[in-house]
């Protein structure tokens, strides 16, 4: 009998043994595979195998402790992406991470001479127009000012090294001044890298930009201030319409920069130049771009459809002054849009909104209704009143207007239409239309 208890705690032994060596190996390979260090086990009995059949479980379900930091780590320890929006880049390399992502937009277009008359018909110029662009995607698409591509249907573009390739037109919006192209030339040979465009709507006065373009033609210029404020109406009297929530800016712009884009410090994209104010024509310490979201709306439309619809209420106004306000017996600091000419067959007319009408016998005008809120939202001006509609508003969405009417406020329902590609004749006053 002591023989065959000795025999059979020696089989146990060797059994217990055996399992302990196969967790240790099992342990060291799952440990060296997750990048720790292998540790070493302690053979003293049953706590032993118990204990590393429970850790060797931990790891299998992923609830180690040990292991979960190992991962962390290595996501920690990942190379950063060159557009890491919490990397904080100096301007130097962030011109070396995007100046082969900006480009030079040359475009041919007509330009009639409307001093010399053949047949009835103007004499036809061609005028070329130089402006900026940067890269939207790998393929080849890049975004730039409708402005600078006019009424071409292709342009040149270069990059910074030199090489030019042919382009085609692949969309435009006049309204908001945007044009997509695509590059048709084989570039397979340019080391080009897509611009991330962010959220503009996280801008602060005061925060820090970089403008990169071509003014006067001077390739690859990088230029630097801050943002001065946000929410500029930008008119434009060609359309007769005005682009919203305009960034301004004291970095210097100037003819050549239209297109290229307004950066942050992380080198994303966070508006597209387009604008001066200035009496010279040269850059005078104010400038615009188009916000990057404004772009984030509208380029998917423009890559699918050629084109982008905005919705249109079809008045023109003006933003309520003290001195009005007063004289029609409300307090100076009332606020609203002082509903102007209304355009036929638009939503306004559709929906019953009455402008300034003019007295056949006295030849003077009446304040007629006083818009002082969208969807709930007050309006202290015509501005408020463009961005709503453009930013939260799509064609056949329809809105409530809260309007003054000669002191009764009611409400009004109205539904956008789209808006159209030209417009009744207007006063410079009247260009401002929603």
């Amino acid at each position: 009998m002591t023989k065959r208890k000795e025999l059979a705690l020696s089989v146990v032994i060797v059994i217990l043994v055996g399992v302990i060596l196969i967790q240790s190996i099992t342990n060291i390979r799952i440990l060296s595979l997750m990048g720790g260090q292998p540790q070493q086990l302690e053979l003293p009995f049953l706590s032993s195998i118990l204990n590393g059949a429970k850790q060797l479980q931990m790891q299998i379900t992923g609830q180690n402790n040990n292991s979960a930091n190992c991962v962390a780590a290595a996501v920690n320890t990942k190379p950063s992406s060159s557009h890491n929006s919490f990397q904080i880049l100096p301007l130097t390399s962030m011109f070396k991470q995007v100046e082969n992502s900006v480009v030079q937009i040359t475009s041919t277009v007509s330009d009639p001479n409307m001093q010399i008359i053949i047949n009835g018909n103007p004499l036809e110029g061609q005028s070329t127009r130089l402006g900026s662009g940067f890269i939207y995607d790998k393929q080849g698409y890049i975004i730039s000012n409708n402005h600078v591509v006019g009424s071409a249907k292709t342009v040149d573009v270069t990059f910074v090294d030199g090489n030019t390739y042919a382009a085609k037109v692949i969309g435009t919006d006049a309204f908001s001044d945007i044009a997509v192209i695509k590059i048709t030339d084989n570039f397979s040979t340019e080391s080009i890298l897509p611009l991330v465009i962010a959220n503009s709507s996280s801008l602060q006065v005061g925060q820090q930009v970089v403008a990169i373009g071509n003014p006067f033609g001077l390739s690859d210029t990088m230029t630097t201030g801050i943002v001065s404020q946000m929410g500029r109406l930008l008119p434009d009297p060609d359309t007769g319409f005005s682009i919203p929530n305009g960034i301004q800016t004291d970095a210097a712009i100037n003819p050549g920069n239209s297109g290229g884009p307004l950066l942050n410090l992380h080198g994303q994209v966070i508006g597209m130049n387009t604008a001066i104010s200035s009496s010279t024509g040269a850059f005078s310490g104010v400038s615009f771009a188009i916000p990057s979201n404004t772009m984030i709306r509208e380029v998917p439309a423009l890559l699918e459809k050629g084109c982008y619809s905005h919705a249109w209420l079809g008045i023109s106004g003006s933003s309520l002054n003290p001195d009005l306000a007063e004289n029609i017996g409300l307090s100076r600091n009332y606020k609203g849009v002082v509903v102007g000419p209304i355009q036929a067959g638009s939503p306004a007319e559709k929906a019953g909104l009455q402008g300034v009408s003019q007295d056949e016998f006295s030849n003077t005008h009446r304040v007629g209704d006083i818009i002082t809120g969208i969807d709930g939202h007050s309006l202290r001006s015509i501005d408020d009143l463009i961005t709503f509609i453009d930013v939260h508003k799509s064609v056949g969405n329809s809105v409530v207007l809260t309007v003054n009417r000669h002191g009764q406020i009611i409400n009004m329902n109205a539904v956008l239409q789209a808006r159209p590609l030209s417009l009744d004749s207007t006063t410079p006053q009247e260009s401002i239309l929603p």
